[in-house]
């Protein structure tokens, strides 16, 4: 009994990446959901325009508990273009005064912070009307549908990419394809493409099923999302088989994958408003996919966001996507043995 615990013990000081699940993983945890764990937003970036746009920001920011950070004060502005800035998510309310009452539109697509400017909107009682565009009821489905669809895709391609990858190196796949005259970016392109197929299908159903089951509406150009999505599949894709260049088995796979897949759901801001995670944790969201495609997916599905608005999440998912497969392409250069580029070289000629 006590060999088989000794046994046991120096085998799981050995394999550091189940010691990182059982001690960085709990770890992890505590930080995220210390930290990150809050729906309670506190800054709410807020317009407002017309007549008495300067009198507004004041009010507005003398309510009791209020969380609102005027970003824009424009006299000259009116509704049209408060749903503007709306859209373009520049802010998430827009105080339009010149009216009796004055109007606060709010974007609803934000959810939580659209609750929070609901309530707050309404200790003012008949002063100011609150209108929310983009999503009137604020259900929840259509703010989450969009977001799930992301994660769907982030486990599809994360996890179906490396685990195919890592079978293909145990059963000595890979090691044919170091024989032969095939740069190593070749073989990367030709594993992620047919997974890249599947995924988009999966896109195209999980998107029409989420349309059609729960009514969240599509306001948005198809072009636009797909552009996102399929820059969003490229980078979760090559994350899958960069994870298979550093993975000798499947398990080591599956582990590594959820490595990088737990900050994605916790972190991306389909659970917790982006708005509410202090800064000292706020800033890994950042570096993440699928924070920049639940932007786009929500940008384009309900609030039809036009692609001049969408440029930045777009702009770090082509980033991302290019390290990522330079990633995967060095690391699987780098697993081709010397002898093996040899023989690959005897064999060309």
């Amino acid at each position: 009994m006590r060999a088989m615990i000794l046994k046991e013990f120096r085998e799981l000081r050995r394999d550091h990446r189940t010691m990182g699940m059982l001690i960085a993983m709990p770890i992890l945890l505590l930080v995220v959901f210390g930290y990150a764990a809050n729906f309670s937003v506190e800054n709410i970036p807020t317009a407002t325009l017309g007549p008495q746009a300067e009198q507004a920001a004041v009010l507005i920011t003398q309510v009791p508990q209020a969380p609102y950070d005027v970003t824009v004060t424009d006299p000259s502005g009116d509704a049209a273009m408060a749903e503007d800035m709306l859209r373009r998510n520049e802010v998430d309310v827009a105080v339009v005064t010149g009216t009796q009452p004055v109007v606060a539109y709010i974007d609803g697509s934000s959810l939580f912070t659209a609750q929070t400017a609901v309530a707050t909107f309404n200790r003012l009682g008949d002063r100011v009307r609150t209108e929310v565009l983009f999503n009137p009821d604020l259900k929840t489905s259509w703010v989450m549908v969009p977001a799930i669809i992301g994660l769907i895709l982030t486990f599809i391609g994360t996890i179906i990419t490396s685990i195919g990858m890592v079978k293909e190196k145990q059963t000595g796949t890979i090691e044919q394809l170091a024989v032969m005259p095939i740069k190593p970016s070749t073989v990367i392109l030709g594993k992620i493409v047919p997974y890249f197929l599947l995924a988009a299908l999966d896109m195209i159903l999980v998107t029409v099923l989420g349309i059609v089951l729960f009514d969240v509406p599509f306001n948005g150009n198809v072009a636009v999302f797909a552009l996102g999505a399929g820059l969003f599949l490229f980078v979760v894709l090559g994350l899958g088989v960069f994870i298979s260049t550093i993975s000798q088995n499947v398990g080591q796979a599956i582990q590594t994958a959820f490595f990088f897949l737990l900050p994605q759901i916790l972190l991306s801001g389909i659970i917790f408003p982006l708005e509410a995670i202090p800064w000292g944790v706020r800033w890994i969201s950042y570096f993440l996919p699928l924070t920049y495609f639940t932007m786009i997916s929500q940008g384009v599905m309900l609030r039809g966001a036009p692609l001049d608005a969408l440029w930045f999440p777009l702009m770090m998912l082509s980033i991302m996507a290019v390290i990522v497969f330079t990633g995967a392409v060095l690391r699987f250069r780098r697993n081709l043995a010397p002898g093996d580029r040899r023989r690959s070289t005897k064999v060309a000629q």
